[in-house]
C-alpha cells in the first residue's frame, strides 16, 4: 500500500483497519455522473456560468451549505433556500431513473463483512439524501445506524470533524480507520483526521487532484480489499 497505510504488522504485513469509512456520492453510489451536469445547469441559472469540470473542481465533496455560501459570495447576493429547493426534483427524478451502485462496491462490502471489518458512511450530503440514494441502490440496509452527515458537525470536509465523529461514535481510534473518498476535499479531511486515506480515481475527479502525499490511489473498486490488507 501507499503512505496512507493505517498500520503494519510485526513483520511488515498489511493489517486491515478496524473501521472503513466510505464517502457516499461517487464511492458507494454513482451519483456524480448524474448530478454534475445538473449542478452546472443550476449554478448557471443562478447567474454563475460554469462548466462541469469547474463544478467538479469547486464543489465535489463539499456540503450543500458550503457550496451555497460560495455561490452567494460570487454572486454578491443571498440565494433563498426555496430557490435552491426548487431544483431538488431534477436530482430526484434523474436518480430514480439512472442511479446504480458504484461498480464493484457491493463485492467489497461483502468481503469486509466476511472479515468482520466494520463500515460506515460519512457524507457531505444530508441524511435525507444519504438514505434516498442508498435506498434506491439497495445499499441502505448495509449501513443502518452507521450513517453520518455534514449536518452533524459544525465544519464539513476538508475539516476532519465528520470522520472523527464517525470514529468516536463507533468506538474506533483514528489510526484504526481507513477512509475511502473520491474528492480532494474528502482525502484532505481524512488526512487531517489522522486516518488512512484511499482516493478512488474511478470517478469524475481528475487523478492529479487526488494525488496528495499520504493518499493511496486506486482506479478500480475491486482493488480496495487488497489495499486494505484483506
Amino acid at each position: 500500500m501507499g503512505d496512507g497505510d493505517p498500520r503494519a504488522g510485526e513483520y511488515g504485513e498489511e493489517v486491515p483497519p478496524d473501521l472503513v469509512i466510505f464517502d457516499c456520492d461517487g464511492v458507494l453510489v454513482d451519483t456524480e455522473r448524474i448530478a454534475v451536469p445538473i449542478d452546472a445547469r443550476v449554478v448557471g441559472e443562478l447567474g454563475w456560468p460554469m462548466t462541469e469540470a469547474e463544478v467538479v473542481e469547486r464543489f465535489l465533496g463539499r456540503s450543500e451549505a458550503d457550496c451555497t455560501e460560495e455561490i452567494e459570495k460570487h454572486l454578491g447576493r443571498r440565494v433563498p433556500p426555496e430557490v435552491v429547493q426548487s431544483y431538488d426534483h431534477l436530482y430526484r427524478e434523474a436518480f430514480e431513473r439512472e442511479l446504480r451502485p458504484v461498480a464493484g462496491v457491493e463485492a467489497v462490502l461483502d468481503q469486509l463483512e466476511e472479515r468482520g471489518v466494520a463500515t460506515c458512511v460519512a457524507s457531505s450530503g444530508t441524511h435525507e439524501r444519504i438514505r434516498f440514494t442508498l435506498g434506491l441502490t439497495g445499499l441502505l440496509a448495509r449501513f443502518e445506524g452507521r450513517m453520518f452527515s455534514a449536518d452533524d458537525v459544525e465544519r464539513g470536509k476538508p475539516a476532519p470533524d465528520l470522520f472523527l465523529l464517525a470514529a468516536t461514535c463507533l468506538g474506533v481510534s483514528a489510526n484504526g480507520c481507513a477512509v475511502v473518498e473520491d474528492s480532494r476535499y474528502g482525502v484532505e479531511a481524512a488526512l487531517a483526521a489522522g486516518m488512512a486515506a484511499y482516493g478512488f480515481a474511478g470517478g469524475l475527479t481528475p487523478v492529479e487532484r487526488l494525488a496528495t502525499p499520504g493518499v493511496t490511489l486506486f482506479g478500480d473498486m475491486a482493488m480496495l480489499p487488497a489495499l486494505l490488507g484483506l
